[in-house]
């Protein structure tokens, strides 16, 4: 019986090698003709998705190298909704103030729109591994530890460039909302983008204003200059908000950095001064005060808090110089949310702290973080 069972076998093997030996070999090399060919074509089954036409989507799956050839049209096209997105400019060292800033926006159910400006290949790496397609950098690269500490080179070399990066987003034809990452979110800020004007800005100052103020460009001051937040901007992508980006190129170009001035050179007197040299030709508004008030204002009068209640939009920790000294700020207010509800954020709980405390100020950062935690453990 076990001899007549294996001739069969025996049979039945050879007949399917001579039935489909030919087409294995086909299939072999149609295989071999794919993988020759396709690639020269430029197919998009042999492409990673970041160097494809920008109509294909980021993948988790993109090696660190592919992200540094990401261009900002295919990183606008993928986040864009209703042609509008959301960005901001971040070093490294700020990676905390924008999962703080994200875990806002996402509240408000707008961080899908949301693109970071990553001005450092480890904040570009960090935050597409986190959150892919929603980081780009725009060559050249600056130094991540220089870029943060306000008043240096560092630092106006990163807002400098914030005017290009925002006509290159009206030129590709995309409105674009611009917030510094020391801001929080309490509300919707779109409500209150009434109209088709073609720049939407906030004041700077401290001076308490009428709730029905007026909306357009503030007057100069007895020095002749006025005090428009360059740190949140709204731009339709209209020809006004070109020329007023275009300008204010020009106007930081036109004080190149200095290091022996008295006054060091910044990108919010060039805004203001753009405003006002476009000013018959840009259609611009002010936003409510009570709305988006400057930190002078929001964390320095609480009597002014009390009775603007309620209609706080977007508050900007400004008017205070230092990164732990923000962060403790943020944390005296209840507005440092990365603590208890890093969750929240597209970008998760970020293991950052131990990378930077090869620095001075990383270390004391540490610190500070351990401190508030075990003295809220303490309260509770």
């Amino acid at each position: 019986m076990a001899q007549q069972n294996q001739r069969p076998i025996s049979n039945r093997s050879i007949s399917l090698l001579n039935r489909n030996g030919l087409l294995l070999l086909l299939l072999l090399a149609l295989f071999v003709i794919l993988g020759v060919f396709l690639p020269l074509t430029g197919s998009s089954l042999f492409l990673s998705p970041d160097t494809t036409s920008s109509s294909l989507s980021p993948s988790s799956s993109l090696s660190v190298s592919d992200w540094s050839d990401y261009s900002l049209a295919q990183a606008v096209k993928f986040v864009a909704k209703n042609e509008t997105v959301i960005v901001c400019a971040v070093s490294y060292p700020f990676l905390p103030f924008l999962n703080n800033w994200l875990i806002s926006i996402s509240r408000q159910n707008h961080q899908e729109k949301v693109l970071v400006i990553a001005e450092d290949y480890a904040t570009l790496y960090k935050v597409n591994e986190k959150w892919p397609g929603h980081a780009v950098l725009i060559p050249p690269a600056l130094d991540p530890q220089a870029a943060h500490k306000f008043g240096s080179q560092g630092f106006f070399n990163l807002t400098s460039r914030r005017p290009q990066h925002l006509l290159n987003i009206l030129e590709l034809g995309y409105n674009v909302m611009y917030n510094d990452v020391d801001m929080v979110w309490l509300q919707d800020p779109f409500q209150y983008l009434q109209g088709s004007h073609d720049a939407y800005f906030m004041d700077d100052m401290i001076a308490i204003k009428p709730l029905n103020h007026s909306h357009g460009l503030p007057p100069r001051s007895r020095s002749g200059v006025t005090y428009v937040c360059s740190c949140m901007i709204f731009l339709r992508s209209t020809d006004g908000a070109k020329l007023l980006m275009k300008t204010w190129v020009e106007e930081i170009q036109a004080q190149p950095w200095n290091n022996t001035q008295a006054k060091k050179p910044h990108d919010q007197p060039a805004f203001n001064r753009a405003l006002h040299k476009t000013a018959n030709q840009v259609d611009v508004y002010l936003l409510p005060q009570s709305a988006f008030p400057s930190g002078g204002l929001y964390f320095k009068n609480e009597t002014w808090v009390n009775e603007t209640k309620g209609k706080h939009v977007i508050v900007h920790n400004n008017y205070i110089i230092g990164y732990e000294r923000k962060m403790k700020r943020f944390q005296d207010f209840n507005l440092w949310l990365v603590d208890d509800h890093a969750l929240e954020s597209p970008l998760g709980i970020l293991k950052i702290y131990q990378e930077q405390n090869t620095t001075t100020e990383g270390k004391n950062q540490t610190k500070t973080v351990r401190k508030q935690r075990k003295n809220r453990g303490k309260k509770h």
